[in-house]
């Protein structure tokens, strides 16, 4: 009886606590019952919620609206995004002023935001005016005695999210539009880089387009075929059958809106980092991802360049169309394919006098152009849209409408769409899997290995090539006849030296076998450009992928260098280490396999405008972690200590899964001696990486290595160059910028601008700390790197990092990346030092 006295009473107080956090519930604002902090608004089920917010550590104050009671919490909606309250206002308040509007004041009565929208009528009915929350989300203010007139509403302002039954697109006739603005960070609502729009165009087919600042395309749906874009392979049906699109080409209107099935709680998200996320909550009490964009580098928008198309199965993910070639040889090469493909023979009607057309009649003797067909793509941007069809036949018909104008490019016969064509770059196609649509590229004839005279030439210089054949395989079997005793020793010398220790470790591949995987060394298969010699990518007949490193007849590496790196490499095991498979010597040719990275390196990433947006903090900190891990590895845990001496971002290598594994730490001579310190007369390395001590006298240690991790952390944290950075016109280093950010507790300006708010302060602020102190100036200043790998997985702190004072001088007279040895590039192979314990 005591124990149901005692329930009750607390029953009984329970009830008078009418919200979360003891706020008391409004249903309804008007201009007698303002609302202020300690109330929020709730939409008649219980659904939403509106009041004054502040976010993780934030020092402002807002008003917002998010579902009441799913968490975590998702405010969907700010009204005063731009104009924040300061946090220790308490007295401010919402209300509904003398013309009718809605209004914001702080707590001095000021007025910090308005809707600036009146009611048409006396002063004296404003009494009847309310702001009321809808259960779909909706913040109405109306007329609630009068005829119900709605004076303003909250889905006519987007902010960054969208809700079911919101309605986003653009209105022509008034120039006006509705879309989706991003936050400048998770704890910033105010206006970020990020907007996501229907295109604005009512006589083209719709897409959805994230823009950063409104004007660089960061990402798109593809156009709308009346049941999903088609840019979207993934889009499954219940996914499809939420989405609508209402198109009013007379009235120039155009707008989309969703809506999942069951009556299921959703909201789609435009994060700080313009990911578009579509979360939905079955239970209603929590989140889970419904569908979600940018999954991978193929979907950044113009990934390959004009004329080039990405493929995320395939490897490199970036090619040229048929009939194209890079622009830039060697940064395709580097994989920065932004500058794409050109053509390799102009178009027949390009080379006419007259350009504006070419009849199709009467040129189909080989010299015209044809066609080329992509399966399975996203059309590309910048389409147009030919409505007069002939409905018998319309698929050449809309071939005969490209062909007959000599400026189309390309076209696509799409269902539910019709025919589509392009006359300007060919820019941000992508293969699928499944899905997508056949477009059609044009070409000149003789790419398509079509014509007479085309066909003739071939034949005539095939006979011709089959004698000098004969001639040169009669020429080379006398030379092998006389050279049968020398040809193979080098081969025969490696097998024996790899068999004397440890065979297990090491393949030796036959020559043609690698000639196979790659193609004959094709260009298409080129991976990247190394100071000792091109890197490809190749696959052997069971499937498997390799990468192999053709090392370069100046290379200067003999072979007794060479078997020394295989003995060494193979003994170097470590899930942070690229892995060796093998090698392959044969004659002058000396070759080493790897294992395949499919990401390649990290600089492709972490320097690229679009693709940083991939890397977001839980990988950056990964990449750390696992590089430290592998530095460590070299240092204190392999049979001999190995001091790198080139550690940077791009010879930091990335799988399937983004985890890092550092390259290029062979070539290698050993040294005798367990000394702390070492001398070499032949300085190699990348400027910006070397330590002082390194750079200036040749002295090296594992203290080099941990310079060089130091740099390497805090480029990962800031996605800046540490050899190109310049701060407007001061003569101030990266380092030294980072230090004093450091020493001003400003450490998170650091933090690149992409990541938003999304990432963890505690270890943003340690990745700092312990990046400043490896750069520090005298090597016995700079922690270990078990140091380093202890602070990373506790809570250990360093002491105070010392100013990087070598790098503030010699800013000044190295503005400019450049490196110390002048066969060195942008992945240049590495000069390893290892040490005898």
């Amino acid at each position: 009886m005591q124990l149901g006295t005692v329930t009750l009473f607390f029953l009984f107080i329970f009830s008078f606590l009418p919200s979360q956090y003891g706020a008391e519930l409004l249903y309804n604002i008007t201009p007698s019952h303002p609302l202020s902090e300690g109330q929020t608004l709730v939409s008649p089920g219980l659904i939403f919620e509106l009041g004054f917010f502040s976010p993780t550590s934030s020092g402002n104050k807002y008003v917002g609206i998010w579902y009441k009671d799913i968490f975590p919490r998702k405010v969907v909606w700010v009204a005063n995004r731009d104009k924040p309250l300061a946090l220790i206002d308490t007295l401010a308040s919402l209300r509904i002023s003398s013309n009718g509007s809605l209004e914001l004041v702080d707590g001095k009565q000021n007025s910090v935001w308005s809707t600036n929208d009146t009611l048409q009528v006396s002063s004296s009915n404003t009494s009847s005016v309310a702001a009321i929350l809808s259960d779909d989300g909706n913040f109405v203010v109306k007329d609630v005695i009068g005829v119900g007139q709605s004076i303003w509403q909250s889905f006519h302002h987007p902010g960054d999210t969208m809700l079911p039954n919101m309605v986003l697109g653009y209105d022509s006739k008034y120039g006006k539009g509705r879309f989706l603005t991003a936050w400048k960070s998770e704890s910033d609502p105010s206006s970020g880089i990020y907007t996501a729009e229907l295109g604005r165009r009512t006589d083209m087919p719709a897409q959805v387009i994230i823009w950063i600042n409104r004007s660089i395309p960061f990402w798109r749906t593809g156009p709308w075929d009346k049941s999903k874009f088609i840019g979207l392979p993934d889009m499954d049906d219940r996914y499809l059958s939420g989405f609508k699109l209402d198109e009013n080409m007379e009235q120039g209107t155009k707008y989309y809106s969703y809506n999942l099935p069951d009556k299921t709680l959703a909201y789609l998200d435009l994060s700080s980092q313009g990911k578009i996320k579509l979360m939905s909550s079955e239970n209603g009490r929590n989140w889970s991802l419904y569908a979600e964009t940018q999954r991978n580098r193929c979907d950044i928008y113009g990934a390959c360049g004009p004329y080039g198309f990405c493929s995320i199965s395939e490897s490199p993910i970036c090619k040229c169309m048929k009939g194209f070639v890079p622009k830039l040889h060697q940064e395709w090469s580097k994989g920065e394919w932004t500058s794409g493909c050109v053509r390799k023979t102009e178009l027949f009607c390009e080379r006419q006098t007259n350009k504006k057309s070419v009849p199709l009649q009467g040129k189909q003797d080989g010299n015209d152009d044809g066609f080329w067909k992509i399966i399975r793509a996203k059309v590309p941007d910048y389409y147009q849209y030919i409505t007069s069809l002939d409905p018998e036949d319309k698929f050449n018909d809309c071939k005969i409408q490209c062909l007959n104008n000599c400026s189309c490019l390309a076209y696509a016969l799409v269902n539910n769409i019709g025919c589509l064509v392009w006359y300007k770059d060919l820019i941000d196609i992508q293969k699928f899997s499944k899905g997508g649509v056949d477009i059609y590229i044009r070409l000149a004839r003789r790419e398509l290995g079509e014509g007479k005279p085309i066909k003739l030439i071939v034949c005539l210089t095939a006979i011709g090539l089959m004698i000098i054949m004969v001639a040169i395989v009669f020429g080379l079997h006398r030379l092998r006849a006389d050279q049968k005793e020398s040809i193979p020793t080098s081969r025969d010398t490696l097998r024996e030296f790899i068999r004397k220790h440890d065979p297990s470790k090491l393949l030796i591949y036959d020559f043609d076998t690698i000639l196979t995987a790659t193609d004959n060394f094709s260009i298409t298969n080129k991976l990247g450009q190394g100071g000792f010699g091109p890197v490809y990518k190749g696959m052997l007949q069971d499937g498997k992928e390799i990468a192999v490193k053709r090392l370069s007849s100046s290379s200067g590496q003999g072979i007794e260098e060479f078997k020394n790196e295989m003995l060494l490499i193979s003994n170097l095991q470590h899930k942070n280490l690229v892995r060796i498979m093998g090698c392959c010597v044969k004659e002058d040719e000396k070759l080493l396999i790897y294992e395949f990275m499919p990401n390649k390196s990290l600089d492709t990433f972490l320097f690229d405008t679009r693709k940083r947006a991939v890397l977001d903090w839980a990988i950056r900190f990964n990449i750390i972690q696992g590089v430290a891990r592998g530095l460590l590895y070299l240092h204190h845990d392999s049979y001999v200590k190995v001091i790198h001496r080139d550690l940077k971002v791009s010879n930091i290598l990335l799988d399937e899964k983004m985890n890092p594994k550092i390259s290029d730490f062979g070539l290698a001579r050993i040294v005798e001696g367990t000394q702390n310190l070492e001398n070499t007369q032949k300085v190699v390395g990348t400027r910006g990486y070397m330590s002082p001590e390194y750079a200036m006298g040749g002295m090296f240690s594992e203290k080099s290595d941990v310079y060089s991790f130091g740099v390497l952390v805090l480029e990962i944290i800031s996605s800046k160059k540490n050899t190109s950075f310049s701060l407007y016109d001061q003569q101030l280093g990266f380092l030294a910028y980072a230090w004093n950010l450091w020493n001003e507790d400003k450490g998170l300006e650091l933090v690149d601008e992409i990541l938003g708010d999304s990432y963890s302060s505690s270890e943003v602020l340690k990745c700092v700390h312990i990046g400043l102190l490896c750069v520090q100036d005298n090597a016995v200043d700079r922690p270990t790197m078990a140091d380093i790998a202890l602070m990373l997985s506790s809570e250990k702190h360093g002491p105070q990092p010392k100013l990087p004072v070598f790098t503030i001088q010699n800013s000044a007279y190295h503005p400019q990346p450049h490196s110390v040895n002048t066969n060195s590039s942008k992945n240049e192979a590495s000069i390893t030092m290892i040490e005898g314990r």
